[in-house]
């Protein structure tokens, strides 16, 4: 980014945003002043303070691409020897065609 102004719909990579925040920290600005001057938008700005504090690095993808993990859910046990409830038939869409189908009697 050595002097180089993006424009709007520019796509910056971690590495990228990693030093225009470390620029706005070290700026003294306001968050409005450094958007302007910089060229980007204050949405911007907040969301990648977020996601790289928050240790959202995963390599040096572009904006459009965020890798994150997968939450985990307990459900608990699906054992129906030790559970008188109603039958469970749960379906998750995993993407791309993918689904795992679970179902307990």
């Amino acid at each position: 980014m050595a002097g180089i102004k993006k424009g709007k719909g520019s796509r910056r990579s971690r590495h990228e945003w990693r030093s225009l925040l470390a620029k706005f920290d070290s700026s003294g600005l306001s968050v409005e002043a450094f958007c302007r001057r910089e060229a980007i938008s204050a949405a911007s700005l907040y969301r990648w303070r977020g996601l790289l504090s928050s240790g959202g690095d995963g390599g040096d993808d572009k904006i459009g691409v965020i890798n994150r993990a997968p939450g985990f859910v307990d459900l608990g046990t699906l054992n129906s020897a030790t559970v008188s409830s109603p039958r469970i038939d749960l379906k998750l869409d995993l993407g791309d065609g993918l689904v795992l189908h679970l179902v307990r009697h």
